[in-house]
């Protein structure tokens, strides 16, 4: 119910305000589970990834969002979980897997924080473990101008969300090398596709 609520009012929000461009939603599979990987720039970056998919994105946040009186109920409420971040959550790795085993999608930051620059950075290799324990198929995600949401000289900025295609991971599951290198990958492919939005369309 407010999952739902909240997915048509941020939908509406982005439009309306930041004129949000949407391309590749069919890329996400509309049923069984799936990673749902983005680049991390803003606090608005999760609503507005998930706001224009047709299911529920539950999100892998961090714990200290859930202790804001409210706000932490909310988040609960539309199926996100939390992570200890600066040491291994092993917890919030079995509730992840719990996750694409009920087949849901799951929705990760490679990252790990919010690049402060805008830029994208070095994959943590979260992902490449998640990916490899459940064989879920990971569908990147480039978004495009939420660091300069409210910003002085920018303020309403055109907002664009491209998704790509599915991409599985190979590797031996059992080999730190080959579950980094796949988050890295996906990181990748996001920066091609964030750099063909870029020039595609001339926006900056």
């Amino acid at each position: 119910m407010i999952y739902s609520f909240l997915r048509v009012a941020f939908s509406c929000f982005f439009r309306v305000l930041f004129r949000a461009e949407i391309k590749g939603q069919e890329h996400l599979p509309r049923e069984g589970a799936v990673i749902l990987a983005a680049n991390h720039m803003s606090n608005w970056d999760p609503p507005l990834v998930a706001s224009f998919l047709s299911r529920p994105v539950s999100y892998m946040a961090k714990a200290e969002l859930f202790r804001i009186p409210v706000f932490g109920r909310v988040i609960t409420a539309c199926h996100s979980f939390p992570v200890h971040r600066g040491a291994a959550d092993r917890g919030a790795i079995k509730a992840a897997v719990k996750v694409l085993k009920e087949g849901r999608c799951l929705g990760l930051f490679p990252e790990g924080t919010r690049s402060r620059d805008g830029h994208i950075h070095k994959a943590e290799a979260g992902v490449g473990l998640i990916a490899a324990m459940t064989g879920a198929p990971v569908v990147p995600a480039a978004v495009i101008g939420t660091n300069q949401i409210f910003s002085f000289g920018h303020f309403l900025p055109k907002l664009r969300v491209i998704y790509g295609e599915p991409i599985r991971f190979q590797g031996d599951p059992r080999n730190k090398e080959d579950l980094a290198a796949f988050s890295q990958s996906v990181m990748d492919h996001i920066a091609a596709m964030k750099e063909t939005i870029i020039h595609g369309n001339g926006c900056v």
